[in-house]
């Protein structure tokens, strides 16, 4: 029973600017993650300028709003 004829994938590898760790991810459908802490070095990431989320700026997935072709949760 399919509800969309695209699938939004919640699934998003995050890679850390600061120490290079990888670390994969489920998305929230229902909020925004500005704010994701580095399981290695315990850096907090914030979207870079011009994203709306962490996902967008250092995932390899973007956020599910984008992924409708929408703008992000704004």
């Amino acid at each position: 029973m399919a509800t969309q004829t695209s699938e939004v994938n919640l699934q998003s590898t995050l890679t850390c600017p600061e120490c290079g760790h990888v670390a994969e991810e489920t998305m929230p459908t229902d909020a925004c993650q500005w704010f994701y802490e580095c399981k290695s070095c315990h850096t907090v990431l914030k979207p870079l300028e011009g994203d709306c989320c962490v996902y967008c700026s250092y995932g390899t997935v973007k956020c599910p709003p984008i992924q409708e072709g929408g703008s992000c949760c704004g």
